[in-house]
């Protein structure tokens, strides 16, 4: 739980994450995102949901037994998928990712170079610079607090 002074108890064990733009660029991982949550896997659980754009999530998750990936091919199946894990945090950065913000306890956009669509950046709670910066805040929730509160 994070306690946000005047703004809300975040209650939440999952944290989804947007694959594509969030945390991989032309779908690449880099290795200090991987460490990361692997660190932060061990406070929430990690799910991925993801169309697979570029086809190379199963080999950059093949060795992360503790993160679940879920290739999802819909706008309303992300979101559907995304309900089975309520409550949970969601970490995203496109159009696909509004619904899955909207049902969520706390949503962070990611600016990352692939961009973020305004609809996205209209729906999040935080707004961030880059997958580094989103993970930073739930690994030192006092910088969230910072943040949210009133």
């Amino acid at each position: 739980m994070i306690d946000i002074p005047r703004y809300k108890k975040i209650v939440a064990e999952t944290i989804i994450f947007d694959l594509n733009g969030t945390l991989a660029i032309d779908g690449k991982v880099d290795r200090e995102v991987l460490d990361m949550l692997n660190t932060l896997n061990k406070k929430y659980k990690i799910v991925i949901l993801t169309a697979d754009t570029f086809g190379t999530v199963k080999r950059m998750f093949n060795e992360y037994n503790n993160i679940t990936v879920e290739i999802i091919n819909t706008m309303d199946e992300k979101t559907q998928v995304a309900k089975r894990y309520s409550p949970y945090i969601a970490i995203g950065n496109g159009n696909n990712d509004v619904d899955v913000f909207k049902n969520s306890e706390l949503s962070i956009a990611i600016m990352n170079r692939e961009g973020c669509s305004t609809k996205a950046l209209f729906s999040a709670d935080v707004v961030v610079n880059n997958i580094i910066d989103a993970i930073g805040l739930l690994l030192n929730e006092k910088r969230l607090i910072a943040t949210l509160r009133e």
